[in-house]
């Protein structure tokens, strides 16, 4: 359980880290223990119980399923500052473009992990307890990034301009910065790269 808080509360700061918005970042935090919640229900209805193997993929889980919450708030707040709309608005307009890509990501991690549950042997009903967390907390997750994530959007986000990061001071102010250089130079290393494919292909 102490590893299980301890992986929410490291999510929460790498969230703040890059979001800089406590607002945004409070919406994928609350739709953490919604999912565990539910792969709780899951797993007892499958006949599970609690251990070390179930809390492992969960550990592992809290890192996925937050992801499509954050692709949901990060598009939203795109939106009110390229169309200038207020969130209900904005809310609206995002998730008529990013329902299928929610949909799509969470077939795919299903289609890595859903083939653990039919393993034989004893070596199987261990992969079979980690395979249904990890699924059932995925498809909990898509389903929580197309209902609740967007009203707790068109609730608590407020509208911020395209300036909000750059004019940003002190620690976030220097972080902004030197990730945007990271970028750039990777950028520009990928660029020399592609442009001398051969050389680097021989290396």
């Amino acid at each position: 359980v102490k590893t299980l808080f301890e992986a929410i509360m490291l999510v929460f700061l790498v969230m703040y880290l890059f979001l800089q918005n406590m607002r945004a970042t409070l919406i994928p935090t609350i739709a953490v223990p919604v999912v565990l919640l539910g792969t709780f229900a899951i797993l007892a209805a499958f006949g599970y119980s609690i251990n070390t193997l179930t809390m492992f993929g969960m550990v592992l889980a809290i890192g996925l399923l937050v992801d499509d919450a954050i692709v949901v708030v990060e598009n939203v707040e795109r939106v009110m500052m390229e169309d200038k709309l207020p969130p209900k608005e904005a809310t609206e307009k995002s998730m008529s473009q990013i329902q299928g890509a929610l949909v799509g990501i969470a077939m795919v991690l299903s289609a890595v992990f859903i083939p653990m549950a039919f393993f034989g042997g004893s070596t199987g009903a261990i992969y079979r307890q980690f395979s249904i967390t990890i699924v059932s907390a995925m498809a909990l997750s898509v389903l929580v990034a197309l209902i609740l994530t967007p009203a707790l959007c068109a609730t608590l986000l407020k509208p911020t301009s395209a300036e909000h990061h750059e004019n940003k001071g002190g620690f976030f102010g220097w972080f902004n910065t030197t990730f945007d250089h990271s970028v750039n130079h990777y950028t520009n290393s990928v660029g020399k790269i592609l442009g001398s494919t051969g050389r680097y292909l021989l290396i």
